[in-house]
């Protein structure tokens, strides 16, 4: 009998994906995997139970698969749910382990509650960025949507339309488009409006990735402005210095100047997402022109941000959309899904799961085990010393 796989109806208020889709199933078809879900967990991603049962999942209550999972997989465990994340903590056992989305650099407490219930945790934002890693690196996935969504946000808001039209009226001027932070989201943003006919700009601190803004036929904008060390050896942006952001909101308020819609993107994990755009750098901007915050789970890149609000200044909207990967949540699934069946088949050895420490997806994705916070980040946050390498 291989090991036992749960999968459970998401409880975070709005959260529509789910943690494995039929499809994915097959990935762990060798591994001896066997799965049991709770009924309806896929049916707001467009998954019915039949698709599941076809597959050989068994359904069961909530409790049950709580309760006889030892590998439960989830898109938002209790750190990354704090409204309903703790009535599943209290189901979780010693010994088991949960995988999912988990902000375990932010929600400490949570992490400290993992421990406490003896849950083996691995989070998935925690995923290295290396290339043996590519295909579980389920924020790259996530971000993908959200760019795209992004997008439509602002196509739909903004009081023109995106591409140029030749017409018996006459001729209507493409809307120019602003994407700040060119990371996956923020490259998928440009490609989608492109895809919808707009003049587009890419601006990120990393004139690295120039080339990759260019070929997908925008205009790279370039800041006089020293950027050194501006990537981490994962490969995600970094946190700059005051005096840095300072210099970018001054040179960046002229291009926001030109622009209908401006599509930001900066985040830095675990941190609060830098103010890239000012109260007064928007009222520059023209009256009808859009702001599109993807970063607004994040505290926002724009200062006048709500999360989950649109916000008029001076005739400018500033949308801060929370959670856009769940409102395409079929696709936003099925990448989510395959990205972790990969990660657990990549654990799994002789039908158990197997946690060799010294590996770097291991380390890097492990934050709670056998009873420790063992994530040294996390232990460094939390004020707890360096364990001693196992």
């Amino acid at each position: 009998m291989g090991i036992q796989v749960g999968i459970v109806s998401e409880a975070a208020p709005g959260e529509r994906r789910v943690a494995m889709v039929p499809g994915a199933i097959s990935v762990l078809a060798k591994t001896g995997a066997e799965f049991m879900m709770e009924a309806g967990a896929g049916r707001e991603a467009g998954y019915p139970d039949a698709e599941y049962a076809q597959k050989g999942v068994r359904l069961a209550s909530r409790q049950d698969v709580l309760a006889t999972a030892e590998a439960v997989l989830q898109v938002r465990s209790p750190g990354a749910n704090p409204e309903t994340g703790r009535s599943d903590l209290a189901m979780f056992r010693r010994g088991q382990t949960v995988i999912g989305f988990g902000e375990p650099l932010t929600a400490i407490d949570a992490a400290r509650s993992l421990a406490e219930r003896g849950v083996t945790f691995l989070a998935m934002e925690l995923m290295p960025r290396i290339t043996r890693a590519q295909s579980m690196d389920a924020l790259s996935s996530m971000a993908t949507i959200s760019g795209y969504k992004a997008v439509l946000l602002a196509a739909d808001s903004l009081p023109r339309m995106f591409p140029m039209l030749m017409t018996a009226a006459g001729t209507v001027a493409p809307a120019r488009v602003l994407v700040i932070g060119a990371g996956v989201a923020g490259l998928q943003a440009i490609a989608t409006a492109r895809r919808l006919g707009a003049v587009v700009s890419g601006y990120d601190i990393r004139s690295a990735v120039k080339e990759q803004v260019e070929s997908l036929g925008a205009r790279f904008v370039v800041l006089e402005i020293e950027n050194a060390a501006a990537e981490d050896k994962g490969g995600y942006a970094k946190a700059m210095g005051e005096d840095f952001y300072r210099r970018q909101r001054e040179l960046m308020a002229g291009v926001l100047a030109e622009q209908h819609v401006v599509i930001t993107t900066a985040a830095v994990p675990g941190k609060k997402a830098p103010i890239l755009i000012t109260r007064e750098m928007v009222s520059h901007m023209a009256p009808g022109s859009l702001i599109v915050d993807i970063a607004a789970e994040r505290g926002g890149n724009c200062e006048l941000t709500e999360p989950g609000q649109v916000v008029e200044e001076r005739g400018v909207r500033i949308l801060g959309p929370v959670n856009l990967a769940s409102t395409i949540p079929y696709h936003a699934s099925q990448m989510y899904a395959k990205n972790i069946a990969t990660f657990l088949k990549y654990l799994i050895q002789d039908g158990r799961i197997s946690l060799k420490r010294d590996d770097e997806i291991v380390r890097e994705t492990l934050v709670t085990h056998a009873g420790e916070v063992v994530h040294p980040r996390v232990r460094e946050l939390m004020g707890l010393p360096t364990l001693q390498a196992v």
